[in-house]
């Protein structure tokens, strides 16, 4: 809590993206590529980018809407990214269905946290903007991990995602309180963040993403709203209301039937006979 107590949202999410990259920069050193690996070009710097700006800026909205909106209500309705991927493409009544739990699920949880607050509307703003990202972030991770080097790529798009967001992430507390970067404190808990929170993850899921789907990769997603209000629980006091409870589970549900909808297709596919 130090962290969020010392800095704004935006900030937090920096310092873990600089701890993230200072973390993969040295283990995997991505300009010493191995042989068969291929050579750096413009467009693989900028894929990989591409894939660090959508990860930073997911964390940043996410951030930004956890600061506003209880932390439960904020994952269920970041899984709109997700469950839109899972179901993008397809026609079946299963992702109907998945979709229309969604939308439901989101106004209820939207209606819980507008219901007279000032603050409700942006932090579900935040909360849809990281939806977006995410879903941005399995597309572009998916890539990246087909492409046989994730890891490297996270390195360097983590990297470069850094250096771009800095004025924007950072110039409204250096403006305000440049000498609280003066505490080694501040730094030394960003790196840690960086590598619990991001680096290990980040790193597995482009292990899973490799041998997985991206339909199958969201179902797998759909625990986290559960440990997300567990722990707004817990830690925070954030007890979620009857309206917020339904919401998660409606997305829940979503998540798991869209999942399950998209490994049958798999397996069908997998079934079809060579050309």
């Amino acid at each position: 809590m130090f962290l969020f107590d010392t800095l704004d949202p935006a900030a937090v999410a920096w310092l873990r993206a600089l701890g993230a990259a200072v973390v993969l920069l040295a283990w995997r050193r991505p300009w010493r590529r191995p042989p068969g690996a291929g050579r750096w070009t413009g467009r693989k710097v900028m894929i990989a980018t591409l894939f660090g700006l959508a990860t930073v800026g997911m964390n940043v909205m996410f951030y930004e809407a956890i600061a506003r909106i209880p932390l439960g209500a904020a994952v269920a309705i970041e899984f709109l990214g997700p469950v839109a991927v899972a179901a993008a493409g397809s026609k079946r009544i299963r992702d109907t269905i998945a979709l229309g739990l969604v939308i439901l699920g989101v106004l209820a949880i939207a209606s819980a946290q507008l219901d007279g607050s000032s603050v409700g509307l942006p932090g579900v703003g935040f909360a849809l903007a990281s939806a977006g990202l995410w879903a941005v972030y399995i597309l572009v991770g998916k890539r990246v991990a087909d492409a046989g080097n994730g890891i490297d790529d996270l390195a360097v798009g983590m990297a470069g995602a850094t250096v771009i967001l800095a004025p924007a992430l950072l110039g409204p507390v250096l403006w305000t309180d440049a000498d609280v970067f003066l505490e080694p404190r501040v730094w030394m808990l960003g790196l840690g963040v960086g590598l619990l929170s991001s680096v290990v993850p980040y790193v597995l899921d482009q292990v899973v993403l490799v041998r997985i789907g991206r339909a199958r990769f969201a179902l797998l997603l759909a625990l986290l709203p559960t440990t997300a209000t567990v722990v707004g629980a817990v830690v925070l006091s954030q007890l979620p209301t009857v309206a917020e409870g339904a919401g998660i589970v409606a997305v829940v549900a979503a998540v798991v039937i869209g999942g399950s909808s998209a490994r049958e297709r798999a397996v069908s596919t997998e079934e079809l006979p060579p050309h």
